[in-house]
């Protein structure tokens, strides 16, 4: 009989999650760890990071900090060295670090769309690039694996003042369709989904609402929201509901799924 409890569960795993110093990030290696993954909690601001790891350990779990610009692939390669000589292995890397910018196309600036293109595929295309070097049979670690993508509904939809974050978010999206193409088809063993969650109240999720404001296209943030909040119709989001997604993509539980899109967004999508 399928033992489907222990296929939830993540004990004598390794995690990675960059952003890990707070929202979404946070989260997910707060559920990773809870769980019974051992996780490298890894950002560029390195107070947030290690807060986020001084929890874990509080409430038990095994987590570690380490200061990681995703744009710097030295920095990469690095990171994976420290989560295997840390924890003795290599599971799951979640690729959480993000950036946004709000201007109408007219106004955006070609420095603010490559430094959000630089941070969300680049920093993805590497994470991707030196996770599967270590995962594959052969690498460091060496026994497969899963890489969870942090995408939005805004790789999947438009909407008005936000071309570099839809863009790149878009590219999350194929790019990890690409790669788990191209992971099962070399053996690897390393699955890649990409997740897409809609507003969740974070802080990200919160200066969406300011930008409409900032743009002129909502008088004042309570309107935005209600606007915004309307097309979700199980209302906004919690950090818990998309962390509850990477810890079944992280587990066994998912090892059927490779380069799908995981839609969280309280119904935003079906209307």
């Amino acid at each position: 009989m399928h033992d489907y409890a222990k296929s939830q569960r993540l004990e004598g795993k390794v995690a990675l999650v960059t952003g890990g110093g707070g929202g979404i990030g946070a989260e997910s290696a707060r559920a990773l760890a809870q769980m019974g993954a051992a996780v490298l909690v890894t950002d560029v601001a390195e107070a947030a990071g290690k807060a986020t790891v001084d929890g874990i350990v509080k409430a038990g779990g095994r987590a570690a900090f380490f200061k990681h610009d995703v744009t710097n692939e030295a920095q990469w390669e690095a990171a994976v060295a420290e989560a295997i000589k840390q924890f003795g292995g290599y599971d799951i890397l979640l690729n959480n670090a993000g950036i946004e910018t709000a201007a109408f196309i007219t106004q955006c600036t070609n420095e603010d769309f490559s430094r959000v293109m630089n941070v969300n595929v680049n920093g993805v295309f590497l994470g991707i690039k030196h996770t599967i070097r270590a995962m594959a049979p052969g690498g460091a670690a060496g026994k497969g694996g899963s890489i969870i993508n942090l995408s939005s509904v805004a790789g999947l939809i438009g909407t008005t003042g936000h071309i570099a974050y839809h863009t790149s978010k878009g590219a999350v999206r194929l790019m990890s369709k690409a790669a788990a193409v191209e992971c099962a088809q070399l053996g690897t063993g390393v699955r890649v989904n990409s997740v897409h969650p809609a507003i969740v109240r974070t802080e990200m999720g919160d200066n969406f609402m300011k930008h409409f404001v900032d743009l002129g296209l909502a008088p004042d943030v309570a309107t935005a929201e209600a606007a915004v909040g309307a097309g979700h119709l199980l209302g906004f989001g919690k950090p818990s509901d998309v962390a509850g997604a990477v810890v079944y993509l992280a587990s066994d539980a998912s090892r059927w799924m490779t380069g799908t899109e995981f839609t969280i967004d309280g119904g935003y999508t079906a209307i």
